[in-house]
């Protein structure tokens, strides 16, 4: 899977509803993807209602067409309280169509890339010494 970079016309970050996230997962139990949640029960037990930001991070291709898009979800985590989360689902071409791009140039476009890399290494809250 090629990854996708901020300056690609298939980056996209986007902010999505719960309920969306819910077909997301749901299209992708039906296709037998890996890339998901084991079970809507599962998703509803780490990822708190509200909305989820996503953003684009690879594409799979199959004979010069896109199968499917991997996305990166950052998402507030059930349970915790002020705690986040950071996880992968893949979406079908036409759900990652028709996702509403937030507006953004492309210095924002890069800086959001960049927190969605440092979210996914991992972030600490580190003491000042």
């Amino acid at each position: 899977m090629p990854l996708i970079h901020s300056t690609d016309p298939d980056f996209r970050v986007c902010q999505i509803s719960f309920d969306t996230l819910l077909a997301v997962q749901l299209e992708a139990e039906e296709r037998g993807w890996a890339t998901r949640w084991s079970s809507v029960a599962e998703l509803r037990g780490q990822v708190k209602e509200g909305s989820i930001v996503l953003q684009s991070l690879m594409h799979e291709e199959r004979g010069g067409v896109v199968r499917a898009y991997r996305c990166l979800l950052l998402f507030s985590a059930a349970g915790g309280r002020d705690a986040g989360g950071i996880a992968t689902i893949d979406l079908v071409p036409a759900r990652f169509e028709s996702l509403e791009q937030l507006d953004c140039d492309s210095d924002t476009q890069k800086v959001l890339s960049r927190m969605f890399t440092l979210a996914a290494g991992g972030i600490s809250l580190i003491s000042k010494k």
